[in-house]
């Protein structure tokens, strides 16, 4: 919760509710494109090896095929490096308050959304799939009263649990509103 602090200003009446991310499942196909082309060279280097077996013999070929390795290995790390902070930095933010969406951009670019709670006009839930069905994890579309603020919550851990206290807190807050303004 401490690296919340550096993004938003919370107020002091105010109280986190939900700190949510991407369900963790949605990382595994990022896994396995990883691993995948963590196992190409290797394969390459077999296929190389049998058709011309004497051609790391040369000192130059040699040099050549550690330097493109080197390169294709660094080129793999910083594109899993990347995905991850990609897959972690995306959150929302529910307080009793507001609702707030960070969506990471890349390495260094981040956009931060946020509005109040009270201005919540629909809260829709969408679950598709086999696995989105059985691990329970799906999106919330947040839509406010202006219309042209809009947030999706994606493939979060219990979107019916998260939705069923996101019409409560925002009812709660709307009738908080109502009682400042008398």
């Amino acid at each position: 919760m401490q690296f919340i602090g550096h993004l938003i200003k919370q107020k002091p009446y105010e109280k986190i509710e939900y700190s949510l991310h991407r369900h963790p499942i949605t990382f595994f196909p990022k896994i396995l494109i990883f691993i995948f082309m963590m196992a190409v060279p290797a394969g390459v280097y077999f296929l190389f090896i049998n058709i011309f077996p004497d051609l790391f013999q040369t000192e130059i070929y040699y040099t050549l095929a550690v330097l493109l390795a080197s390169i294709y290995f660094l080129s793999i790390y910083l594109y899993a490096y990347g995905e991850f902070v990609d897959f972690y930095l995306d959150m929302w933010i529910v307080t009793n308050d507001r609702v707030i969406d960070i969506e990471q951009i890349g390495l260094f670019s981040r956009t931060v959304t946020e509005f109040d709670l009270y201005n919540i006009q629909d809260l829709t839930v969408n679950i598709t799939g086999f696995f989105h069905t059985l691990l329970n994890y799906g999106d919330i579309d947040v839509k406010t009263a202006s219309g042209n603020t809009h947030i999706i919550f994606r493939n979060i851990p219990n979107p019916n649990e998260v939705r069923q206290s996101m019409i409560q807190l925002a009812e709660s807050d709307r009738q908080y509103h109502l009682k400042q303004s008398r």
